[in-house]
């Protein structure tokens, strides 16, 4: 055999060492665990035959702890790019067979140039999360190399896209790379998200709980909010991930990916227009709703286990990308709290980031009351969604269906923030406040006064409702730019887009924003 023979055979034999990660036995483990090997993750991910993998034979530096005699090819993370649907993708996949996937300066320097490449190129940026954390043996080269990592994080955030999946333990400072992306994904049983482990937290607190009480997937999809999906595995997790993707646009300065589009625009829905009940205080589901006026009633829902009150996630509409946010009636009467303002400002950026048209259906009666809101800071937390709404310069259209009351109706798109198109069912509300509400303060006196209190307050509160309770008062000013039939909300929302879709509005130079935190 020539010399040159068999150095492509050594080539060849170090690509097949590198591609075995931890092992064969390491990687049967995380079969037995219900977690696929890394390369079998990308391969899931990314078109066949598409993925470039970029620095598959870098190895770690450090001598400490005997870790010169633990030495593997690729040293614990896969990198490269692909493509998904044929469009350009950059990825890192961290390999808990090497080394529990633990970040070390090498990893770090892998991952970083990925990220650089991505901001370069203008593509979305994945990263699939199976680590134990920092490696200790590298002491403070290893927070260095996550420090790395979360400043490119930064940069690139309302650039490309960027989307997490959590596919097995993300723990420590690790946590704080996933935080920064825009989506978050965890699966049931194998993803666990925590600052500090359950053994630190019996120490510091004395508190006994158990690594998924403490961070596991449903925990953070109910409760906290740090995932904006769950999944029931690492497969279904990247099926997510590419679903996800189709919506968005490669970039900032890219559309959304226009589909071709055969749910007729003018499809009338006469359900719609007996969906609203007689009762005020009735509920009725606003997901029918959504579905109804989408196409194909395909929406892919954001954050659906977290603050319950409101609904945020993508669609399209005649083809195009929207991302649609709605009060949800069904629960706790569709009202505003901390955390839904928090998911829905949230999503209401990333959409203004990347260029998605906003649509928004209100039902929202207000603001949740209680000491536990105020204290909670529910004014800076509400003020977050306005603040979105306001900033936003994509097409903005709001479709007002029963009640839009007092300062709900000012931060859920109203016209003053710039809502583009604004319309209302004729079953809209649109008043400072209830009738109830309002006639015991305008006829407090009045009706103390009377013989019969209630029988005027009540007189009132149907005078009141009358003349206020309407969507003509509102449209009498110009805030509402048209009151339409509830069966043609689709076409009437799909016309709203095809004018707006040229339009250009710029924020005040300025260095950033300083947004309610």
């Amino acid at each position: 055999m020539s010399s040159q023979l068999e150095k492509v055979k050594e080539l060849i034999d170090f690509r097949a060492q590198a591609r075995l990660g931890g092992g064969e036995k390491a990687i049967e483990k995380q079969h037995a665990q219900g977690k696929h090997a890394v390369r079998e993750r990308i391969n899931m991910l990314v078109d066949e035959g598409s993925f470039e993998e970029l620095d598959m034979f870098v190895k770690h530096r450090c001598t400490n702890f005997g870790m010169d005699k633990k030495q593997f090819l690729g040293d614990g993370v896969v990198t490269g790019y692909g493509t998904i649907e044929g469009r350009l993708v950059y990825l890192f996949a961290q390999d808990f067979t090497v080394i529990g996937g633990s970040l070390s300066e090498t990893m770090s320097a892998k991952i970083c140039k990925v990220m650089d490449l991505a901001m370069q190129m203008g593509a979305p940026l994945i990263g699939l999360n199976d680590s134990g954390g920092a490696r200790i043996q590298e002491g403070v080269n290893a927070l260095a190399g996550y420090s790395e990592i979360f400043q490119r994080n930064i940069l690139a955030s309302g650039v490309v896209p960027q989307i997490s999946g959590i596919f097995g333990p993300c723990a420590g400072g690790a946590v704080y790379s996933p935080a920064l992306t825009d989506f978050v994904i965890m699966a049931k049983g194998i993803s666990y998200m925590f600052l500090t482990g359950p053994k630190v937290v019996k120490t510091v607190t004395g508190e006994d709980v158990t690594q998924e009480q403490l961070g596991g997937a449903e925990v953070h999809a109910t409760r906290s909010g740090v995932t904006h999906f769950v999944v029931e595995n690492d497969r279904s997790g990247i099926e997510l991930i590419r679903k996800l993707l189709g919506f968005l646009p490669q970039n900032n300065l890219e559309e959304p990916p226009i589909r071709e589009n055969d749910d007729p625009i003018d499809r009338l829905e006469d359900s719609l227009n007996e969906i609203i009940p007689d009762s005020p205080n009735k509920p009725y589901d606003m997901y029918e709703v959504i579905g109804l006026i989408i196409d194909k009633g395909e929406f892919l829902e954001v954050h659906a286990d977290f603050a319950k009150n409101i609904i945020v996630g993508f669609a399209r509409m005649n083809g195009r990308p929207v991302g649609i946010v709605a009060n949800q009636p069904k629960t706790l009467a569709g009202v505003l709290d901390i955390n839904a303002s928090r998911k829905a400002a949230r999503f209401v950026r990333f959409c203004d980031a990347f260029n998605i048209p906003l649509v928004t259906l209100v039902d929202v009666p207000g603001f949740l009351p209680g000491t536990g809101q105020e204290y909670g800071g529910v004014i800076t937390h509400g003020a977050k969604l306005l603040y979105a709404y306001g900033e936003a310069t994509v097409p903005k259209v709001t479709v007002t269906l029963r009640k839009s009351y007092g300062g709900a109706h000012i931060v859920m798109s109203c016209k003053q923030l710039r809502g583009d198109m604004n319309y209302a069912w004729p079953t809209a509300e649109i008043a400072v406040m209830g009738g109830a509400g309002a006639v015991e303060v305008l006829y407090a006196k009045e009706a103390k006064e009377s013989d019969d209190p209630a029988k005027v307050l009540s007189e009132k509160e149907d005078e009141y409702t009358k003349t206020f309770a309407n969507p003509y008062n509102a449209a009498q000013y110009g805030y509402i730019d048209d009151v339409i039939e509830p069966r043609n909300t689709r076409f009437r929302v799909i016309r709203a887009l095809q004018q707006l879709s040229t339009k250009k509005q710029v924020n005040p130079p300025k260095k950033h924003d300083n947004l309610p935190l």
